[in-house]
């Protein structure tokens, strides 16, 4: 399959996060992601499913590498465990700490827009897609 046939996997929107986001899975530090169950009932977008491929897109629209899931959990927020927190290739050396920086995230403008709810806010019952995946080649 050549990269322009494959789907698009964004990380955040377009900007310094997603520039980060796209370093640590070009250097191989980030292995996983995390996603609120919300936005995929919301657009009817399928949830990912283990073998399938993507194409990473910077913020300036670029595919740049291709990843593979090899993981999917749909977990309580307040389930999420150290292992995938530490994965995420954010720095983040806690749960608590990976928890604040996602609601940080999660409860912004630019995700309430998308989800259609201004007030939206998690807590420890939200439903959170848990992946994980491999980079299988780099442009």
């Amino acid at each position: 399959m050549e990269l322009d046939d494959l789907p698009p996997a964004e990380f955040a929107f377009p900007g310094p996060l997603r520039d980060q986001l796209v370093a640590a899975i070009l250097s191989g530090a980030k292995t996983s992601t995390s996603s609120l169950v919300l936005g995929y009932e919301r657009t009817d977008e399928p949830m990912p499913e283990v073998g399938e491929r993507s194409a990473v897109v910077d913020s300036a629209g670029r595919r740049v590498a291709v990843i593979e899931v090899t993981e999917v959990r749909v977990v309580r927020l307040g389930d999420v465990d150290l292992p995938h927190a530490l994965d995420e290739g954010e720095g983040y050396e806690s749960v608590a700490q990976w928890r604040a920086g996602h609601e940080t995230f999660w409860h912004s403008a630019e995700v309430r827009a998308e989800l259609g709810d201004p007030g939206f806010t998690v807590d420890d019952d939200t439903a959170v897609l848990l992946e994980r995946f491999r980079l299988v080649h780099t442009v």
